[in-house]
């Protein structure tokens, strides 16, 4: 399915070395956008999607940043917005639990990185963005946030779980905020998908719980998610859909 008004746009994507970013990633440059890729830990890896993407006729960057940091968050939507000659696409991806602790053994040192993760650099990379966006009087922000915003999160990720309701709350905020200047502000929340990491970060039996609580019965997959990304992006589909989020979690919750 070709969505017209995609092509030619540019999109930075944050955490797009693997799971669903780099899935959107490929998503988004098999509809024409160009498309600045993210990553730290695993650049090495968002650099083979770019190969991917590259070698499919697509265009693909690829930045280096630790989005912990406020600064850098800075530097990679300026350095993206260099690389592509626009910025019409943030999509606010990157994320993770980091670790799952109780509330009570759980030290500043997680909180701060837990926080940071996902809610500085939501924060901090839109804050970059939106001079852009004012600028040229148009874009389109879409963060990832999660089911564990709205249930509290599976066992001992309080913290990640307090971080994504923030992702959320933002969200509604900064869409009333910037409504204005014709930016759309929206966000994905996935329930419990099979990516390459989920038995690292979720233990087996929590994953099992969920699927049992899931009407559907299983997990989502990584390309079940592109789909609510592209309705969003897209102004063709969404012109008139701001500040919502989009549950993909096969009726684990619904609103």
């Amino acid at each position: 399915m070709k969505i017209s008004d995609l092509a030619g746009k540019t999109a930075l994507i944050t955490g797009s070395s693997t799971g669903i970013g780099a899935t959107l990633a490929r998503a988004f440059a098999t509809q024409g956008v160009k498309v600045a890729l993210h990553g730290f830990a695993n650049i090495e890896q968002a650099e083979q999607v770019a190969r991917d993407i590259r070698s499919g006729g697509g265009e693909a960057h690829v930045i280096k940043a630790d989005i912990r940091s406020a600064r850098e968050c800075n530097r990679l939507v300026q350095e993206a917005h260099a690389a592509l000659g626009g910025l019409d696409i943030l999509i606010n991806n990157a994320g993770g639990v980091v670790n799952r602790v109780p509330v009570r053994d759980a030290d500043d040192d997680l909180y701060e990185a837990v926080l940071d993760l996902n809610a500085r650099s939501v924060f901090a990379c839109s804050r970059a963005a939106l001079p852009i966006m004012e600028a040229q009087g148009s874009g389109v922000i879409i963060s990832t946030t999660s089911l564990a915003a709205r249930n509290g999160g599976g066992g001992r990720s309080v913290l990640y779980a307090a971080s994504k309701a923030f992702v959320s709350t933002f969200t509604r905020g900064l869409a009333k905020e910037v409504a204005r200047f014709n930016i759309r502000v929206n966000a994905v929340a996935p329930g419990v998908i099979d990516k390459p990491n989920v038995s690292w970060v979720t233990p087996q039996h929590q994953i099992e719980a969920s699927i049992k609580a899931t009407p559907m019965r299983r997990t989502g997959t990584l390309d079940e998610c592109v789909g609510a990304y592209l309705y969003l992006a897209s102004n063709q589909m969404s012109s008139f859909v701001t500040g919502q989020i989009i549950e993909v979690n096969g009726g684990m919750i619904m609103p």
